[in-house]
This record gives structure tokens, C-alpha cells and sequence, in this order.
């Protein structure tokens, strides 16, 4: 999503009519950020092991086109093979082997703002979800505030009476509304929210402790919690300031400017962030599942590595810095993907494949045991690269914002 005060509509005007078509080949030369080659599974596990960044090959194969504004796909959690499609305007549809439902799975588009950067932004299934039926939503409504709520599926669809409110936030701009929702491995639901807005973070929401803005969240929506805010939701009691004076308890992580999309290693637990930047710099943010979570990203003191404003001097100490930046010269809205941990693409095992909106790139990363993390860039064309998403089985997919969503293949 184009994560600036631009709004993400005149984006597509520009790029629909620079497009006529999109170039899905590899590129031929490697870009690559560190020197530490990625270290291989050892050879008694059962798991593949990685295929070198110059080696791998990449096309993408169309699935279904004809979306309005798509932003996000995802598997539907039931055994079919099925996806879900979120569009901005509000409607989410199921996907079967390419072909839409012929009516939304869920229609909200009555209640969704979709001014600037609002809208239906993200949408996670219940770890339990063949038992409870329920799944969590991320939009904007009227008003511009953002709700994360979860309804009830019957017989594919869901109930929209059976909407339950969880949290409200507010927003004081039409922008950086984050947007991203997903239960971590330890049933948790992490909510992925912007610094609210305009430019610069004028509101310092990056480094209050006590605004949700500009924040990863982390709440218990599954189970009873003797620790609460308001009765709604439960704080878990392992959160990293639960019982600290001035600290929000809902936070895991600070100092994020606006982390469209985020994602757990589904084979390690690691997190790993795409985080928008202002004016120079794009960055990857990355969690070990070891964490206790109170990572500082730095923003909006930091710029990925850089200081910000730039004639600034802040001190690093605290903050964590990014694992994989990029500048102005190669992309300026970064898209963050997912690790591959499917069966049907053993080459692209245990590689992260994220995005630039803007400048239609795809890059593969992959992390070193001492933690360098080396990147390749594996398709530059014409397409708007909202998101990626992961279906039931682990396999992977690219939705472009101009309506259409692809499955990633290794050639």
C-alpha cells in the first residue's frame, strides 16, 4: 500500500496508464546486502535446504483478476484449497481454484471509510476456526478510527449481525492506518498500527508510550485473561510493559511509522516487519521468536538507520535497527511479505520475499545465523505490489492493486 500522504487512489491512475502489462521474469543479477551466505538445514532434517539467493527463479502465474482495488489474500481455513480476497471498498470474496464466489463472503463496504489510505485492511482466521467459526477484521469506518472486530462464518459467509467490537482506536489523519492483523504462534492477535498520519509523525505518537499509534499491539481475544484494559479484550500478562507507569499494556513493539504488512515465520515464529518510511528510506524490521517482545524501531527518530530529520544526531542506544533498508532510487513504499515454508516450492524454502508498492519490485532475503541478511531482486514490472499473502498449505501470492492475484511458482 502507498504508505504517504499521496493518496493510494492517484497511484493506481498513474500506474494503470503506464502499464501494459507486467513483466513476470527473474532478473538475472543478484543485489545483495551482506556477505554471510545463508546457513543450509542441517542434512538429517526433514526440511529442504535453502536454494543460494543467485540460483533461485521466479514467475508469477495469474489466479483471478477483475478485483476492486484488491489489498490482501488469504487462505480460508477449512481444508478446500479456498482464498479469501479483501478489497479497500469494504467487500471480501472467496476464491475457488480462480473463480469468485457469487456473492461477498463478507460486505462491509456500508460502514468502511476508503478515504486516502482507509479501508478494508486486514482480515485473520481464528487458530480455531473450524471449532469457533470466527474471524477478526482491521477496517476504517465513517469517522476514520479504526476497528478491529470479529464475526461469525455460517455456511461460507459471514453473519454481519454477529460483528463484536473489540478495540477502537482513532486516527487523526487519513493515512499510515497500519492495517494488518495475525494470530501469532502463541494465539495471540497482533495488531500492526500506523503513527496516524500526515507527515513526520506531528503527534510523536512513534515514541509515546502511551498511544497505540505507531505500535505493534498484542491482545488475548481467545481466552479468559485476569489482566484487562476494559473488560474487552485481556492484556497478556507477559506483555513487555504490563504493570510499567506511563506504558500502554497493549504494546509489543514501538517507534514503527506505519507497518502495512507483517508476518510469523509459520516454522520459526519470527517476525518480520515491512515498515513504510517518510522521505529517503524503506526498511525490514525483523523479531526472533525469541523475543520478549519491547523492541524500539526508532521511528520517528530514526529513519531505518538513518537520523530523522537528517540533520538530527539521536543516540542509537535502545533502538533496533532494521535488517534490510533501501532508498529513494530503488523503491519508496516497501511491502512486507512472508517466508516460504510451503511443500509445492522446495527452491524458495526459508527465503522472505517482500515487495516495493511503487516500483513493482520483488526481492528475496535470506538470514544468516549471525544474522546478516542477504537480499536479490527477483521481478521488477509495472504491477502495484499491495501485499502478498500465504494460503492453508503455505503457499505463497502476490495481490496487485490493479485487480489481480497471483500465485508465486519457482521456474
Amino acid at each position: 500500500m502507498r504508505i504517504r500522504t499521496v493518496s493510494i487512489v492517484l497511484a493506481v491512475v498513474i500506474a494503470v496508464a503506464m502499464a501494459a502489462g507486467c513483466t513476470k521474469e527473474p532478473a538475472d543479477e543478484p543485489d545483495v546486502v551482506g556477505t554471510t551466505p545463508p546457513a543450509e538445514v542441517p542434512a538429517e532434517s526433514a526440511e529442504p535446504t535453502p536454494t543460494p539467493l543467485g540460483e533461485l527463479r521466479l514467475t508469477l502465474a495469474p489466479v483471478a483478476d477483475g478485483f476492486d482495488q484488491p489489498l490482501y489474500v488469504t487462505g480460508y481455513p477449512d481444508g478446500s484449497g479456498r482464498l479469501v480476497v479483501l478489497e479497500k471498498t469494504g467487500r471480501a470474496w472467496l476464491l475457488d481454484d480462480g473463480v469468485r464466489s457469487a456473492a461477498p463472503f463478507l460486505d462491509l463496504s456500508a460502514v468502511v471509510s476508503t478515504q486516502s489510505e482507509q479501508g478494508l485492511l486486514g482480515m485473520a482466521f481464528s487458530p480455531g476456526f473450524t471449532d469457533d467459526g470466527s474471524v477478526w477484521v482491521n477496517y476504517t469506518r465513517g469517522d476514520g478510527a479504526t476497528v478491529i472486530s470479529s464475526f461469525s462464518v455460517t455456511g461460507d459467509v459471514v453473519d454481519p449481525a454477529s460483528e463484536y467490537v473489540w478495540l477502537t482506536i482513532p486516527q487523526p489523519y487519513a493515512n499510515h492506518n497500519g492495517g494488518m492483523i495475525a494470530f501469532g504462534p502463541d494465539g495471540h492477535l497482533y495488531v500492526g498500527m500506523g503513527d496516524g498520519g500526515s507527515g513526520g509523525d506531528p503527534q510523536g505518537n512513534g515514541q509515546n508510550p502511551q498511544a497505540l499509534l505507531g505500535k505493534m499491539l498484542r491482545l488475548n481475544v481467545l481466552y479468559d485473561a485476569t489482566e484487562t484494559r476494559d473488560t474487552v479484550y485481556g492484556i497478556p500478562s507477559d506483555n513487555p510493559h504490563v504493570g510499567q507507569a506511563g506504558w500502554a499494556p497493549e504494546i509489543w513493539a514501538s517507534g514503527l511509522r506505519n507497518p502495512w504488512r507483517f508476518s510469523f515465520d509459520r516454522d520459526t515464529g519470527d517476525l518480520w516487519i515491512g515498515d513504510v518510511g517518510q522521505n529517503a528510506w524503506e526498511e525490514i524490521d525483523f523479531q526472533p521468536a525469541s523475543s520478549p517482545g519491547g523492541e524500539n524501531y526508532g521511528w520517528s527518530l530514526w529513519e531505518a538507520t538513518h537520523p530523522y530529520p537528517p540533520d538530527a544526531s539521536p543516540s542509537a542506544e535502545g533502538f533496533t535497527m532494521p535488517v534490510i533498508e533501501y532508498d529513494r532510487q530503488t523503491g519508496t513504499s516497501v511491502t512486507g511479505g512472508y517466508v516460504y515454508r510451503g511443500s509445492a516450492q522446495p527452491m524458495f524454502w526459508g527465503t522472505y520475499f517482500y515487495a516495493d508498492f511503487s516500483f513493482g519490485a520483488l526481492w528475496a532475503a535470506q538470514r544468516a545465523d549471525d544474522g546478516t541478511v542477504a537480499t536479490r531482486l527477483m521481478i521488477d514490472n509495472d504491477m502495484l505490489i499491495v501485499s502478498f499473502g500465504e494460503d492453508e498449505a503455505g503457499e505463497l501470492y502476490v495481490v496487485d492493486f490493479n485487480g489481480g492475484i497471483y500465485r508465486m511458482l519457482a521456474q
